[in-house]
């Protein structure tokens, strides 16, 4: 059911129209225009001929596009294997595998980085088994190894889950034929399977590259800055605002993120994937061999050893007194966690206030966004769907810097001071990269509540406005509730952002904590305290997720039929 236009719903969609243009649109505009600004309102090139020109520039552009393809080529080696066998073959664990395979995304890169340095790093536990045992070392988190390393861990999961939900959906019957013509193994894979699941993989893999290409945290947390997000921050920060080659820079991230999207985009429409199937029967699992079952189990764990590495460390670092030149902590306290209570209290607010009416607000546009463009014909509605998926593309440095720059004077009532320097600016910038999200769970859930409850509705005297607010609403509760906790649990691990718009620490949230006090050795055992706290923070909200979207499930069941 599709409604007429109604001068309050255009009213709603234009105020959330207006809201994206100004602080989506305006400031990538603000970006754009100065790298290609010669300063007195003219169009110029010589800013990027200036890019160009630096040696310095050229490097770190080609070490972001190694670094991005490299982690999307080793995240494609462990994340393939581990989708095909969990997805194709039958044994013991494969929920238990799934669910661990996914939780490098519970911790922010930047937060594990440190960490790794612990266990990979040169003086590492793994360092000084092999140099003890075997007479050498190797240079894992060496440079930019260290931050490949660290991306491919973190990144993974997004090819895993694309990948797994790709070869679900794939139908038993292709695979049966291409058995009786006489394809098995390597070649069943190569030639049918993987073709097929190709759309999960490409948008995984699309995704990884965007992330890593754009990752500020983890290269500066690792002291590499001779990549591009980490020299737009760094000249920006030393240089100032007025610098036009960190502009060029933005201009470069945004142009490979969007591109990357559209790629992606581009390569899946050209190809026709769609199946046309008996019933659309899902593969059986099949049984493994007895050595197939032990290289199966041998890759699997030593892949989730790696997984949890991050975590483990973390945990360890935040409750070492001593730990230097061996492989475990010669002492452990609880002293940091202390310091972390007594200095940082205000930060753990902080984050809980900015990322909670961040949420909040996706969750208001995203329901009426969903409503607007599922059950209206609005003139021009998908316009708003499509500028809240171009924020998915966007870097936060981008924004961030953006921000700074088009919000530069603004003065907000009351006497609240400049935008730039409130806690509000945290709000609005979270709220606009995170909307993406929040979007999504609403427009599922809307898709499942029939048009027929609200028809019933106004038959028996509901307006339209309390049929949204009595009907539409609680029906959505369990996809309003996924996209709130999405929200506010990827704005936690935020660094991009928070690092530009922080204007002084008692505004800071909890990221920023871990990132202060990590630019020293005396302050990583307290970082790594505030960054269990974190990911426990994130944890909780993404098992209080699941269990939310499982309870709505057999719900929205029970209203489609």
């Amino acid at each position: 059911m599709q409604r007429g236009v109604h001068w309050g719903t255009a009213s709603v969609a234009l105020a959330i129209g207006a809201f994206l243009f100004v602080f989506l649109v305006a400031p990538v505009l603000a970006v754009v225009y100065t790298a290609f600004s010669d300063g007195q309102g003219g169009f110029t090139l010589a800013h990027f001929a200036s890019f160009a020109q630096i040696s310095l520039m050229r490097e770190s552009f080609a070490n972001s596009l190694y670094v991005a393809t490299t982690t999307v080529i080793l995240a494609t080696v462990i994340a393939v294997p581990l989708a095909y066998l969990t997805v194709r073959f039958q044994f013991r664990g494969a929920v238990a595998i799934q669910t661990l395979g996914v939780l490098p995304l519970v911790m922010p890169a930047f937060v594990g980085a440190a960490a790794m340095q612990l266990i990979f790093g040169r003086s590492g536990a793994v360092n000084l088994i092999l140099k003890e045992n075997f007479g050498f070392t190797l240079p894992i988190m060496e440079g930019l190894n260290g931050v490949v390393f660290v991306e491919t861990l973190h990144y993974f999961p997004f090819i895993l889950l694309n990948l797994a939900a790709s070869l679900a959906a794939i139908d038993s019957s292709m695979e049966e034929a291409a058995q009786n013509l006489g394809a098995s193994g390597w070649r069943l894979f190569r030639k049918v399977v993987f073709p097929l699941a190709l759309p999960g993989y490409i948008a995984g893999a699309s995704l990884v590259f965007i992330k890593v290409f754009d990752d500020l945290g983890t290269p500066l947390v690792l002291n590499v800055t001779n990549m591009l997000a980490p020299q737009a921050y760094l000249r920006v920060t030393s240089i100032g605002l007025e610098d036009p080659i960190g502009y060029v820079i933005c201009v470069i991230l945004v142009a490979f993120s969007i591109g990357a999207m559209a790629g992606s985009w581009w390569f899946v429409k050209r190809r026709d994937f769609a199946l046309v199937s008996r019933g659309g029967a899902q593969a059986p699992k099949r049984k493994l061999n007895g050595l197939q079952t032990a290289l199966a189990y041998g890759w699997i764990v030593g892949v989730l050893l790696l997984v949890l590495s991050p975590h483990i460390g973390l945990l360890l670092m935040s409750l070492f007194k001593v730990w230097s030149f061996s492989v475990l902590p010669e002492q452990f306290t609880l002293a940091h966690y202390a310091t972390v209570f007594a200095d940082s209290k205000q930060m753990i607010w902080n984050t809980l206030l900015y990322c909670g009416l961040a949420a909040l607000l996706d969750v208001i546009l995203g329901t009426a966004i969903a409503y607007i463009v599922l059950r209206t014909t609005l003139p021009g509605r998908q316009l708003l769907d499509h500028l809240v998926t171009v924020a998915l593309a966007m870097p936060g440095l981008v924004l961030g810097i953006g921000y700074l720059r088009t919000f530069k004077g603004w003065e907000l009532p009351f006497d609240m001071g400049a935008l730039t320097a409130s806690w509000l600016i945290f709000v609005i910038a979270y709220a606009v990269r995170r909307l993406p999200y929040a979007l999504r769970s609403c427009m599922a859930a809307l898709t499942q509540v029939h048009p027929a409850l609200e028809e019933a509705a106004e038959n028996v005297g509901a307006g339209r406005w309390r049929t949204i607010r009595r009907v539409v609403v609680p029906l959505m509760a369990g996809g309003i509730v996924a996209g709130f906790v999405t929200s506010f649990i990827t704005a936690a691990g935020e660094i991009s952002e928070t690092i530009l718009l922080t204007s002084r620490e008692s505004l800071a949230p909890m990221s920023y904590g871990i990132y202060l006090y990590f630019q020293s050795i005396a302050g990583r055992g307290p970082g790594a305290a505030l960054g269990v706290l974190a990911v426990a923070i994130v944890a909780l909200g993404t098992y209080v997720s699941h269990k939310l979207a499982a309870a709505a499930a057999p719900h929205q069941s029970g209203d489609r039929k």
